[in-house]
């Protein structure tokens, strides 16, 4: 599992969860949160910022809802983002398309060529690739919108 942080700032982050571990809700806010994204965050952005997740299950437990609530100065909460919405998700919908263009051109030999080739991909990407994906958010949403938040990608 790769958790990223990404910035129009130039600034991007990524945190690897090591094999074995159980990324829970508990390892999600006192490790990845709490001791990697945040404080990487802060130092970016300091308080301008808007932290938005998906809607995986570690992202809507109660505490890490209230922690995102706390620590950071916005936050989208879960209930007021539309779930299953990939297209919604810089990241999601452009980055790691990217990526997979770049990572997977060969074949992956084991977990350690894996993590190798997708930093190498990652501090490649063009600076240009991340603020495309940003500044079509609002095209993306717009579009969620007029499709009442269903299916939208036939409007883009």
């Amino acid at each position: 599992m790769v958790s990223v942080a990404v910035s129009k700032l130039g600034c991007t982050e990524l945190f690897f969860v090591e094999p074995g571990v159980k990324a829970d809700g508990r390892y999600y806010r006192e490790v990845l949160l709490k001791k990697q994204m945040l404080p990487v965050m802060r130092r970016i952005a300091g308080d301008t910022y808007v932290f938005q997740q998906d809607g995986a299950p570690v992202h809507r437990v109660r505490e890490t809802v209230q922690l995102l609530q706390q620590e950071t100065p916005q936050f989208i909460s879960p209930d007021l983002w539309p779930p299953n919405s990939p297209d919604l998700n810089a990241v999601d919908y452009r980055i790691w398309g990217w990526m997979q263009e770049h990572v997977y051109k060969m074949s992956v030999c084991d977990t350690d060529d894996l993590k190798r080739r997708v930093i190498d991909t990652w501090v490649s990407i063009p600076q240009s690739v991340v603020d495309d994906a940003i500044d079509q958010w609002t095209i993306q949403l717009r579009a969620c919108e007029k499709a009442r938040g269903r299916h939208f990608e036939h409007l883009l």
